[in-house]
């Protein structure tokens, strides 16, 4: 395969790149370097922003030039906060930057995409375990744009045979290795780390949300098995063993974030007592994933718990504050 990564110098991307090369794959980058770091890459980077006028001249262009066969597209923002307040941005690079990476596809001819969803098109679960099946009401523009990328995708396998895998995303962590370890501050358990590490009380938002101690539940996967199932989802599209679909990516198990803070100050060596203050507007209280499909559908499981993704996290923010 000859392959081609949007968003592939990101924290996901990149394990993404590494687990293709290893397996002797043909690998191109497309990335706007917004928050994706271009050392995490031995592949060529191609630097352009997906929602720009023109953008799709671009993109059709470089498909041809690295004979590309298949797309996975990670390229998106993925902030819920930042959603609620600018949702504007999220419809231009989600939405319309999507649009552009299709249109050049169609272009080209290339038919087999895996996309990034995310467990946010659910929105609250209320503890159950979500099934692809279930209903879908977002709770912020993040989960919404996610699952209008989801129904462009059907329409375009409707349309012109588009093969593709929306994999649902829930809660990513951990590293591979610690250069491509997770250098931003937007998910929880970095956001953890760097508190503890500069002598604050992380926050928790909300300890009234009905779970077993109040405080949201989430499930959490470390990001090389994630980053495997995009493999799996290829094969499977390429092999015509699975054509179209949402598919969730997760553990199956839920940890609460005062969990995930004590785990986290446990691997640091200290015990922490967080700030709770006020509930996020657009956080759902729980949602955990049934990975039932991953498993029927692409053969893919997931191997590493909690304390593997906590530890792994530590360490490889520790190895990048000291490089």
């Amino acid at each position: 395969m000859s392959l081609l990564i949007t968003g592939g110098a990101g924290y996901i991307g990149s394990h993404v790149v590494d687990l293709l090369e290893q397996r002797g794959e043909r690998v191109v980058v497309l990335d706007d370097l917004s928050s994706g770091v271009a050392d995490r890459l031995r592949a060529p980077l191609n630097r352009c922003d997906l929602a720009a006028p023109h953008a799709g001249f671009e993109v059709a262009a470089m498909m041809r030039a690295h004979h590309v066969t298949g797309v996975v597209h990670l390229a998106a923002l993925k902030d819920v906060g930042e959603s609620m307040a600018d949702p504007e941005s999220y419809w231009r690079v989600n939405v319309h930057g999507l649009g552009t990476l299709l249109s050049a596809m169609r272009t080209v001819g290339v038919r087999d995409l895996v996309f990034s969803s995310s467990a946010a098109v659910y929105g609250d679960a209320d503890g159950a375990a979500v099934s692809e099946d279930g209903p879908c009401a977002p709770m912020n523009p993040y989960g919404e744009s996610k699952l209008v990328g989801e129904w462009m995708l059907a329409a375009a396998a409707r349309a012109w045979g588009l093969r593709y895998a929306a994999l649902r995303y829930f809660n990513v962590a951990g590293s591979g290795s610690p250069e491509l370890a997770d250098r931003g501050r937007k998910n929880l358990i970095p956001i953890i780390i760097d508190e503890i590490r500069n002598g604050r009380s992380p926050q928790v938002f909300g300890t009234g949300h009905g779970t077993r101690d109040g405080s949201c539940v989430r499930d959490y996967v470390h990001v090389l098995d994630l980053a495997n199932a995009h493999l799996d989802a290829l094969d499977a599209i390429c092999s015509g063993r699975f054509t179209g679909g949402a598919v969730n990516i997760g553990s199956g198990t839920g940890a609460t974030v005062l969990e995930v803070v004590r785990a986290v100050g446990a691997e640091l060596g200290t015990t922490v007592s967080p700030i709770v203050v006020e509930a996020r507007a657009g956080d759902p209280a729980a949602l955990v994933a049934d990975v039932s499909r991953a498993a029927d559908v692409l053969g893919w499981h997931p191997l590493l718990g909690l304390d593997r993704i906590v530890e792994s996290a530590v360490a490889g923010t520790l190895a990048t504050a000291t490089a």
